[in-house]
């Protein structure tokens, strides 16, 4: 009588032990992409009615530029964190397509960051005519 060794369990592969075939990758990284495109103008739509709903009061629409600002930021981040995921499962054109996004979000996030800060600069100093300032020694110092 002969002893066999028993067959080992069958090995669970992880998601990204092998590549992504070609035709889901290229579909998902479209599909992603368009999503992506569709929720980023869909919410910059909403954030220009605000806008133009505030009708001119200059609080309501420094509160909705900020807050189109900060939604841009978060949209840049999970950007990336697909773009993060979709190169763990070793899916090259998804990889692609969510840095191509990610790069647009990227430039339009440093467009809206500029010119929010062309228009609003930090405020100087309000001193009055009468400043002089205080030198080491000058006797003027109070």
């Amino acid at each position: 009588m002969t002893y066999a060794f028993p067959e080992p369990p069958a090995r669970h592969r992880r998601p990204w032990s092998r590549r992504t075939p070609l035709g889901p990758d290229i579909g998902i990284g479209i599909l992603l992409f368009l999503v992506e495109a569709a929720l980023f103008l869909w919410v910059g739509f909403g954030y220009g009615m605000e806008v133009w709903a505030a009708q001119g009061q200059q609080e309501q629409v420094e509160a909705a530029q900020l807050a189109q600002l900060t939604s841009m930021q978060r949209f840049f981040v999970a950007t990336v964190v697909f773009a993060g995921l979709a190169a763990l499962f070793r899916a090259p054109w998804a990889v692609l397509s969510q840095l191509l996004a990610a790069g647009t979000v990227a430039a339009l996030l440093v467009l809206a960051q500029h010119d929010y800060d062309r228009t609003h600069p930090d405020s100087a100093s309000t001193s009055g005519a009468d400043y002089a300032p205080c030198f080491s020694g000058s006797g003027r110092c109070s």
